[in-house]
């Protein structure tokens, strides 16, 4: 990824007590354990993780759920998700690869393979035609199967006779199509469940927060010119690009080698989330390799973006200290009341990946010094916040207890069970009093 197209990503869009060496030295044997391949092998294996977040929704594969001690039984359910795969953002994504390769064309300078990307690049674009940002018709399914699934893992709340659910949305009407998937999916499945659901800007606060000063801090001189000599180090575009065309001189002359490979490369990744994605595929233009060097800078901009590291001063998780303190707010509300309830949260993955660094998710919360040292330390962004990623807390308490009192609570991430750098109980389960106690005592670090 070019340096220049980092930082003016950035600028759109703790000091933490730290956790005991041993504490932490498990949490990562645990990450390390549940993904025992490289990301190298994993990206060899399927090609498509190397999209980061443009990555489609894996799902969680067939593993089982850890049963819940005996007696016990979910009682709420407090959830945060990303909308569903979407097209990319902006239209000049789609037109400015289609136009460097169009002028060539028209000079007859690409090569025999640039004019069939140039066919494929137009097949692409013509399907997001006035359709930027907008969710795919894969993002839909991908919505309706979380609810499908959750509604047959917890039926305890979602097929509950007087069950309730509240949901909540980002303003952007990616988001609000995503929870409203999810609600009718969940009320078909259960026609007494009582729903609600809100998307205004009350909520946003929490709902999307943005910092504009921990934004700054990400940009400072040590942070550029690590990620500068990160991206000199796994510099890949020559090859890519010179396949393209048939004149060595014009492609020195007249393109911009390693900005076209920006947009290849991002366009590739996105096509997995289109209605094309059965039938082209721009990955044939990388070798393995290459995918692999283009995610190493992609996932060294969300660490240094999102994650804890000295380079930027270790506080970008906090983005989402407001959401984390609402999600501890309402837990303790709902565990109040007298029947099963479900907060359901639809956002974006720029509130979802710092949201699980804050919580210090399977690892995630660990400070990393350098980047070249992300991959050992289990840092792989496809793993967080593909399309639809979400974070599900789940509530147990024994059938005949009330309010809060011995409450335990389990960590799904993208549906899959997760850990915490807390001792659980049993398992994957925790006592929501050390847990609420963690997060309080992480919010109190930051400094308004």
């Amino acid at each position: 990824m070019p340096l220049h197209f980092f930082f003016v990503l950035l600028q759109q869009t703790f000091t933490m007590r730290r956790a005991t060496t041993l504490l932490w030295a498990l949490l990562l044997a645990t990450a390390m354990a549940t993904h025992a391949q490289t990301p190298r092998q994993e990206l060899r294996a399927d090609a498509t993780r190397s999209a980061s977040n443009f990555a489609a929704y894996p799902g969680p594969g067939s593993e089982a759920l850890t049963p819940a001690p005996k007696g016990m039984k979910p009682v709420y359910l407090s959830h945060y998700g990303r909308h569903g795969s979407r097209y990319m953002s902006k239209t000049k994504e789609y037109d400015y690869l289609f136009d460097v390769l169009d002028k060539a064309s028209r000079l007859d300078k690409l090569s025999p393979l640039g004019h069939d990307v140039l066919g494929r690049v137009e097949r692409i674009r013509r399907e997001a035609d006035n359709r930027t940002g907008e969710l795919t018709p894969l993002g839909i399914e991908q919505h309706r199967q979380i609810a499908r699934r959750m509604a047959g893992r917890f039926p305890q709340i979602m097929g509950a006779r007087n069950g309730v659910v509240t949901a909540q949305s980002t303003l952007a009407v990616r988001c609000i199509l995503s929870m409203h998937t999810a609600l009718m999916e969940l009320q078909r499945l259960n026609p007494r469940l009582s729903v609600s659901a809100d998307a205004g800007m009350r909520q946003q606060h929490y709902m999307n927060f943005t910092d504009r000063q921990l934004i700054k801090n990400i940009t400072t001189i040590e942070s550029r010119q690590c990620f500068s000599d990160l991206c000199l180090k796994h510099a890949c575009w020559q090859r890519v690009v010179d396949q393209l065309f048939c004149d060595s001189a014009y492609v020195a002359e007249a393109v911009d080698g390693e900005r076209l490979n920006y947009y290849l490369f991002r366009m590739a990744s996105n096509v997995q989330n289109m209605e094309l994605r059965d039938s082209l595929t721009l990955y044939d233009l990388f070798t393995p390799d290459e995918l692999y060097h283009n995610w190493v800078m992609n996932n060294a901009f969300w660490f240094l973006g999102y994650g804890r590291t000295p380079l930027t001063g270790s506080l970008q998780p906090y983005t989402q200290r407001h959401l984390l303190r609402q999600i501890v707010s309402d837990a303790d509300s709902c565990l109040q009341l007298p029947h099963p309830t479900a907060s359901l949260r639809f956002g974006h993955d720029t509130v979802l990946l710092p949201l699980v660094c804050l919580l210090g998710v399977d690892g995630y919360g660990q400070s990393i010094g350098s980047l070249d040292s992300l991959e050992e330390r289990g840092w792989a962004d496809y793993r967080v916040f593909p399309m639809a990623c979400n974070l599900q807390l789940v509530f147990y308490r024994h059938a005949r207890a009330q309010g809060a009192d011995g409450v335990l609570v389990k960590v799904l991430l993208n549906e899959r069970e997760a850990s915490l750098p807390l001792t659980p109980v049993t398992g994957p389960y925790y006592r929501w009093s050390d847990v609420r106690r963690y997060c309080l005592e992480v919010l109190s670090r930051f400094d308004e």
